[in-house]
């Protein structure tokens, strides 16, 4: 069964396009990430445009978000005084990303960028979190589980900034700069990526900010919620890019596969749950750099037969 999309003039499967919203949402709800660093190109991969994939992915992420929030909300695992300062920086950040998407697009180099992107951040920060996640893993087998956790929360210079507050819930007394420098770079990363920015703000929050992970997924979705919509507008507004048929598909989508993902990942320790995002983000840059590499020569055989 098939439908239309207006915004992006091609027909796609309904029910796998639901299927792949709920299947993202599980992980919004496992790992505490919007899931855009995985269904962003997923769309792109089934043929949607890159600029209609990024700024309708948008959509599901605010919706797949909220539901992760409420349920763990519910088990008191979400830093709002710490959510707060974070989605500050990312409203900046994702006001401007709009803005930097529509000059490149006016440029024509939108979908270099976007699929660029993708494979320079998710190769480091995939690298980085497996490396984490695997010593950590042989740490908790040898020795005991609090000395996995000790090694997160280093001191160093970022620590002695200034502007410094207490945030109980997470037990940090640090610099507010740290957080609002991550929502922004969030921020950024949501308007140019169609992301909700969770593959780079879990991490952050874990080796950065020094935050127990049993609050970092929650309160990463709190911010995510406000900053993916933010983008959302601006997108909708300023570039036309918003396909809302194929939002609402993936919106459904999401929304029920967040519960059950939210229900999973209370059961997994916090090294397991950094390994396999790590090995999903790993898996999607490699698909994203191999397409990079054997792509060029088609889109310039297109080009030549336009000529034409």
């Amino acid at each position: 069964m098939h439908i239309y999309l207006p915004i992006a003039e091609m027909s796609v499967n309904i029910f796998l396009i639901l299927g792949m919203g709920a299947g993202v949402g599980m992980l919004s709800g496992i790992f505490g990430v919007g899931g855009g660093f995985l269904m962003t190109p997923l769309l792109i991969f089934m043929g949607v445009p890159s600029p209609v994939a990024v700024a309708t992915e948008a959509n599901q992420i605010v919706a797949s978000s909220v539901s992760g929030v409420m349920a763990h909300w519910r088990r008191g695992n979400v830093d709002f005084k710490m959510g707060t300062v974070l989605l500050v920086g990312g409203f900046f950040g994702s006001t401007g990303g709009v803005f930097l998407f529509k000059y490149l697009q006016s440029l024509g180099q939108i979908d270099f960028v976007i699929k660029l992107s993708y494979v320079v951040f998710l190769g480091i920060i995939g690298s980085l979190m497996m490396v984490e996640s695997l010593r950590a893993m042989f740490k908790s087998r040898s020795k005991t589980g609090r000395v996995s956790r000790g090694k997160l929360h280093q001191h160093n210079w970022l620590h002695g900034l200034p502007f410094k507050m207490r945030f109980r819930k997470s037990k940090l007394y640090i610099s507010a700069l740290l957080p609002l420098g991550i929502g922004f770079l969030v921020g950024v990363l949501s308007a140019i990526m169609g992301v909700g920015g969770g593959f780079v703000m879990v991490p952050a929050m874990i080796y950065l900010l020094g935050m127990p992970t049993v609050v970092v997924v929650g309160t990463s979705l709190f911010q995510i919620i406000f900053v993916t919509a933010n983008a959302t507008i601006f997108q909708a507004s300023l570039n036309q890019t918003v396909d809302v048929v194929l939002a609402v598909m993936l919106l459904v989508g999401g929304v029920v596969g967040a519960q059950v993902g939210t229900k999973i990942g209370v059961k997994l320790k916090g090294e397991q749950l950094r390994g396999l995002l790590a090995a999903m983000v790993l898996a999607v840059c490699l698909k994203l750099l191999f397409d990079l590499v054997i792509e060029p020569s088609d889109i310039y055989s297109i080009g030549v037969m336009g000529g034409h």
